[in-house]
């Protein structure tokens, strides 16, 4: 253990504290702390040495990775060592990112937890590579809709309504709500059309939507939640709408900097983080909340879309 006067003059800095407590919690590796913290590299490595050279963090190679960690204190250490993580601690309750650090660092464990996923989805990539008659995209789309149970669906933000005409074949009733007069008009129009009686478009707000609370059984917002003013609030109202054990499911842009998009796609926020839906979803009440990137776009500005999907209590 450092000298207690050494230990405390280090932790004046609160990138400092906050890496000491999220490495109290969890090895982390400096990319992971990165994704953490949203800082530079180069910053959280020279932090990391600092507190390295004063013996309050240690490292060690795992694969072509570098961990770090707080050291195991001896017997005759231990009193200081818990002395000193409680004033570390105690300077976490005035630095306001900490509670958001324990948020990313949720989804840094879930992300370790899914490793064995990217297997599959390598798997994924291969679909439809090569030619074999029969076999497509859409077909695996439309047996996957045939397994929905029945269930009231309200798509908001669903634009003219070709997922919410999808859903219609197996849903019990889908309620596709858009801002635009000239989008419900069209989308209402091919649903007539195509006999499709069990959807129904409605003109609103997606932050207010014009459906009965507990009425719903899904939520769906597909790449429309950076459209709205207030994401926080659209996610809160959709909470009221479902029913007891109802689910929602979030599909857009994970965070970019492509600032055109504001200009030629009309967006309001240019995506969101994993950690900016787990928060901003359970803020709004949902429980087990999950997140995955799951998609990549191979052409510039590299789009990539994260899924997030949670759930509401039983009761």
């Amino acid at each position: 253990m450092a000298s207690i006067l050494k230990s405390l003059s280090l932790i004046a800095d609160p990138t400092r504290v906050r890496i000491l407590l999220l490495l109290r919690e969890e090895e982390l590796s400096v990319a992971e702390l990165q994704d953490i913290l949203t800082l530079p590299q180069s910053n959280i490595s020279a932090q990391l040495a600092r507190l390295k050279s004063a013996g309050l963090v240690e490292d060690r190679r795992s694969g072509k990775n570098r961990l770090y960690r707080l050291p195991p204190p001896s017997a005759k250490e231990q009193e200081s060592h818990d002395r000193f993580l409680g004033i570390v601690e105690a300077a976490g309750t005035e630095i306001r990112e900490v509670k958001r650090d324990a948020t990313a660092l949720r989804v840094v464990r879930k992300k370790r937890a899914n490793v064995a996923q990217s297997y599959f989805d390598a798997l994924a990539g291969k679909f439809g590579r090569h030619y074999i008659p029969g076999r497509s995209w859409m077909g695996l789309a439309e047996t996957l809709l045939k397994l929905m149970p029945p269930m009231v669906i309200a798509d908001l933000g669903a634009g003219e309504g070709t997922l919410s005409q999808l859903l219609a074949q197996r849903a019990k009733r889908v309620i596709a709500v858009d801002n635009s007069e000239k989008m419900v008009a069209y989308g209402a129009e091919l649903a007539q059309k195509h006999d499709c009686k069990n959807l129904e478009f409605r003109h609103g707000d997606i932050e207010d939507p014009p459906i009965d609370p507990g009425s719903v059984d899904l939520v769906l917002f597909s790449q429309a939640l950076h459209h709205a003013q207030q994401p926080q609030k659209a996610l809160t109202s959709a909470r009221r709408l479902l029913k007891p054990g109802g689910r929602i499911v979030v599909l857009d842009l994970l965070k970019h900097s492509f600032e055109k998009a504001r200009e030629l796609y009309a967006d309001v926020w240019l995506g969101f983080s994993e950690v900016d839906l787990l928060e901003m979803m359970e803020q709004a009440g949902f429980t087990h909340v999950e997140t995955k990137i799951v998609h990549r776009e191979p052409k510039s500005p590299h789009f990539q879309t994260v899924l997030a999907i949670g759930e509401t209590s039983d009761q």
